[in-house]
């Protein structure tokens, strides 16, 4: 009897813990939505003020194989700015002795456009020149806030990457 009423117990306190469980993850669920709906409407807002900040997480150059970055690289456009901090690799055709800048620069931004006709991602372009290189950016970014930049330059080979709008580098 003392065994049948202790596994009983021990079934009533595992029931308990699961339906606990349970409504922990429906609220998981909800807040996860929250959030979800939180960044989408925080990047929105930063891509019509024209102030956003791309988090670089992958690198992909024309030729070999996608490699993840560990510094804290970076794109911040803030209006008619650019600060690129982005990593290279590839070919250079005509560059200043010693590389110069590639990559990592600031400079104003000389054409900018959207395209916003796919409810699902936004697709911008802008185009700079930083004394050493004219380069196009194009840029992807989807409605969770994932990213994909790519860079044509008129000096170097192309290169893409992929990351993140962060949506609280511009919020007050």
């Amino acid at each position: 009897m003392r065994h049948n009423t202790i596994c009983w117990l021990g079934s009533l306190v595992v029931a308990v813990l699961l339906a606990a469980g349970c409504g922990i993850l429906h609220q998981s669920s909800e807040e996860k939505r929250a959030e979800e709906a939180r960044v989408a409407t925080l990047v929105q807002q930063q891509l019509d003020a024209r102030q956003f900040v791309v988090s670089i997480e992958f690198m992909q150059p024309r030729r070999g194989a996608m490699q993840a970055v560990t510094s804290p690289y970076s794109v911040t456009v803030d209006g008619s700015h650019l600060k690129s901090h982005l990593p290279y690799m590839g070919v250079a055709y005509n560059v200043p002795y010693g590389g110069g800048k590639v990559l990592t620069f600031e400079s104003e931004i000389e054409e900018y456009g959207e395209d916003t006709s796919r409810h699902d991602r936004r697709i911008i372009v802008f185009s700079t020149d930083n004394e050493e290189d004219y380069l196009i950016y194009k840029l992807t970014v989807f409605n969770n806030g994932r990213a994909d930049l790519d860079i044509t330059a008129k000096n170097r080979e192309s290169i893409s990457y992929r990351g993140h709008v962060d949506p609280d580098a511009f919020s007050e």
